[in-house]
């Protein structure tokens, strides 16, 4: 097992791989006390060699790999590759692309939502893995043999998994589906920690302004301070404080002690005085500062029937072509079929997901497919 804690070292292996069509990729890392995700180990194989890259290794420059990466010439093969791609946009200051994900590929494969990697290794390959090193603290040095024997196989596994199913997605015509599904990981948005938008992670409770400006400058204060002190966002204040903040909007610190959610003192600190001035500042230009949420359209009444008799179809028809239900339309997407019908601006009603389920369930609305029970299975069948 090659261990790289050198950058001459690193040069070769980079120089080597370069040529190749694919290289496989995971990250070891620690984020539980910490903004940004810490970096403790990488993994890499190509057809023919595997390594693993210390980057805490003193004096390592992680450069020549970083542009291997960002070649597109080499397809980046990872499993659930959401928060590895966030490090190495961090690292990259870029999206590396292209860009094949086993975990949403194995969806098109039947093997449901979001299998792990433990399962498809075993399910394709029928390899046991050993997690027995899964939560080691990747950050203390030395690593024994057991960690790396445990770091390592989440690429070889990796390597041996990815041409045969790429094999078995192009024989059954669905590689362009997989492809199509892996699109948005590549959009450089969801790797970027911008204030201004830190408010489109929480759940909007209330379409006024004054409530949405109150939000925003909240959470925008908030992902700032996280950002500066590089500690989670639950350290600097929870959820259910920001909410509380947005609902009673207080422009001064006496205003903030009074509410229950935020921690008792911190109307005392320099960092209090920020968030109340941002507020007051955010209320005083709310029609500009607010953002633009639109609200949920009417739904018909008594849609919950069409709800659930869709979900069913759906079930059977994605466990006849063998696919996950998931990679075809959420539940979100279901609701609005149901109430909107030809209307719902849903990817299930478009492309392959309309030959799939779409058109069926649109079928099924208008009275043309039913469901029935044949002996304890439940079956659909034309009229």
């Amino acid at each position: 097992m090659i261990v790289i804690t050198k950058t001459a070292d690193l040069i070769e292996f980079c120089n080597a791989a370069r040529g190749k069509d694919f290289l496989c990729v995971d990250t070891e890392f620690m984020r539980e006390s910490t903004f940004y995700s810490q970096l403790c180990l990488i993994q890499a194989a190509t057809s023919d060699s595997e390594v693993i890259i210390d980057p805490l290794a003193e004096g390592i420059d992680l450069a020549p790999f970083l542009e291997l990466l960002m070649d597109s010439a080499i397809t980046k093969v990872m499993h659930a590759a959401r928060q590895d791609m966030e490090i190495f946009y961090m690292l990259c200051q870029g999206v590396p692309v292209p860009v094949f994900d086993t975990q949403i590929a194995a969806m098109a494969l039947g093997f449901g939502d979001s299998v792990g990697y433990m399962a498809l290794v075993k399910g394709r390959l029928d390899v046991n893995l050993d997690k027995g090193a899964r939560f080691t603290d990747w950050s203390r040095r030395p690593l024994s043999d057991k960690q790396l024997h445990y770091a390592i196989g989440d690429v070889t596994h990796l390597r041996d998994l990815y041409p045969g199913m790429i094999e078995e997605l192009t024989q059954r015509g669905r590689l362009k589906w997989v492809l199509e599904e892996m699109a948005p990981q590549m959009e450089e948005s969801l790797y970027t920690f911008e204030p201004e938008t830190a408010w489109e992670r929480l759940k909007v409770r209330n379409f006024k302004k004054p409530y949405l400006a109150a939000l925003k400058a909240a959470a925008a204060w908030r992902e700032r301070e996280a950002i500066a002190r590089d500690i989670p966002r639950r350290r600097v204040m929870k959820d259910d404080s920001l909410y509380d903040i947005a609902l009673n909007k207080p422009v001064d610190l006496k205003a903030l002690e009074r509410l229950r959610s935020v921690p008792r003192g911190f109307e005392k600190s320099s960092k209090a005085k920020d968030l109340v001035e941002a507020i007051a500042a955010a209320l005083d230009n709310a029609d500009d500062y607010a953002p633009k949420v639109e609200r949920a359209k009417n739904r018909p009444p008594n849609t919950g029937a069409a709800v659930e008799m869709l979900k069913t179809l759906l079930r059977l028809r994605t466990e006849y072509v063998d696919i996950a239900p998931r990679l075809v339309a959420n539940n979100a997407d279901i609701e609005l079929i149901a109430a909107f019908g030809e209307k719902a601006d849903v990817a299930a009603l478009k492309g392959w997901r309309r030959e799939v389920f779409g058109d069926d369930a649109l079928n099924m609305l208008a009275g043309k497919i039913a469901l029935r029970l044949e002996g304890n299975e439940v079956v659909a069948e034309e009229i």
